[in-house]
């Protein structure tokens, strides 16, 4: 028998679109799943922004403060979409409410932030699932079975990028993005913090780090009215951005492999450029996100002027089969965040944690704050 879960969307930019639309998605792909999704409220204080979501979407109502949310008995689990500051008080009230929740990185502005967001949900006994989307694309899934089956040898050392152009534009508004009281880090939670999720999920555990940051747009025009998205701003006042545009870090992990991490924000000519490569001792496996459905591998006992090979990934590859029939069927990044949606409602209804936890926030919030630290001071940082 199918059961309702009561849903409701707080914070109604792209991401709350996007997981919205997830919802929408999930009984599509995963027919078989116990739980369906029930869009009961979304809550957004840009005045209008939330009447326009329910009446293109079907939420049964909607709310201008996300307490309301939180008070709503209709509503089992919270997609918390809001910008970066208000992960920790929303989080953290969500789950002492009782509700399921599924949050968008970087959970809070720091370490502390995202550990008080774990324990209230570990505290309350519900689900708790973070969009590191990323790591569900079958492609991965299949980078990681590799590494783990040792096709390619012990892992000698990793490299991961995530370059962007979404800040590069001179005229990009000075939103809260660019704050460090609501914005946090910068590029270190927006994009880094998928680099080292990917890194854990692919090598296990970091141990040590050094990283370098900076600052390569130092002010924008502060907007006039209400933003969404990477909006351009002209004629306003300049402020000062104050947090990173850019982060390079080295990576120890706990199996003696060695890493690097880059991230930018302000890449000119970079759209979305996110990947990484993988070298063991008798190969290596690579994945851009731009060709998610393939990847690069090298695999034998050649060791010099050994091949590599483009394999397409189909079914039998994480949960590829749930969108396409055969190999080499594209899949998008929507579908990563279907994905996201099916693990969060699984949970709900096993009551076993499917997909990253917030406890893979923590280890990576952990591994940001000491990104920062050692910018700031030089030097390697113990992650502990």
């Amino acid at each position: 028998m199918v059961s309702r879960v009561g849903v409701a969307v707080v914070g109604f930019g792209w991401m709350g679109r996007v997981h919205t639309q997830a919802y929408a998605r999930v009984p599509h792909h995963f027919p078989h799943l116990a739980v369906r999704p029930e869009l009961v409220t979304v809550a957004e204080e840009v005045p209008g922004r939330a009447e326009e979501a329910a009446a293109q979407f079907g939420f049964a109502g909607t709310a201008r403060d996300w307490r309301e949310v939180a008070a709503d008995p209709r509503v089992q689990a919270v997609s918390i979409t809001a910008p970066n500051f208000l992960h920790r008080e929303i989080g953290v009230a969500m789950a002492e409410a009782g509700k399921h929740i599924w949050i968008e990185k970087p959970v809070g502005l720091t370490a502390d932030d995202t550990r008080a967001v774990a324990d209230a949900v570990a505290g309350a006994g519900v689900q708790g699932t973070v969009g590191f989307n990323y790591r569900n694309a079958p492609a991965v899934a299949a980078a990681r079975q590799m590494v783990d089956a040792g096709d390619i040898g012990a892992v000698t050392h990793v490299r991961i990028r995530l370059f962007s152009d979404y800040a590069a534009h001179p005229e990009g508004a000075l939103t809260w993005r660019y704050e460090r009281e609501r914005g946090g880090s910068g590029v270190l939670g927006d994009l880094a913090s998928h680099g080292v999720d990917l890194a854990r999920f692919l090598l296990g555990d970091i141990t040590s780090l050094t990283a370098d940051t900076a600052v390569f747009v130092p002010e924008r025009a502060r907007p006039t009215g209400a933003t969404a998205g990477h909006s351009r701003a002209t004629g306003g006042e300049l402020g000062p951005v104050e947090n990173e545009d850019y982060v390079n870090c080295l990576l120890r992990f706990a199996s003696g492999a060695r890493g690097v991490l880059e991230a930018c924000r302000v890449s000119v000519g970079e759209q979305n450029n996110y990947g990484f490569e993988v070298h063991g001792t008798r190969g290596a496996v690579s994945w851009d996100f731009r060709r998610m459905g393939e990847l690069r591998v090298s695999r034998g006992t050649a060791y010099q002027d050994q091949p590599v090979s483009t394999v397409y990934v189909g079914p039998g590859h994480g949960e590829y089969a749930a969108f396409q029939p055969g190999s080499a069927n594209a899949m998008g990044y929507d579908d990563l965040k279907v994905i996201e949606a099916h693990n969060f409602l699984r949970s709900i209804a096993d009551g076993t944690a499917y997909g990253p936890t917030l406890d893979d926030a923590v280890h990576m919030a952990t591994a940001l704050d000491a990104m920062a630290r050692s910018a700031e001071r030089g030097g390697w940082v113990e992650l502990g």
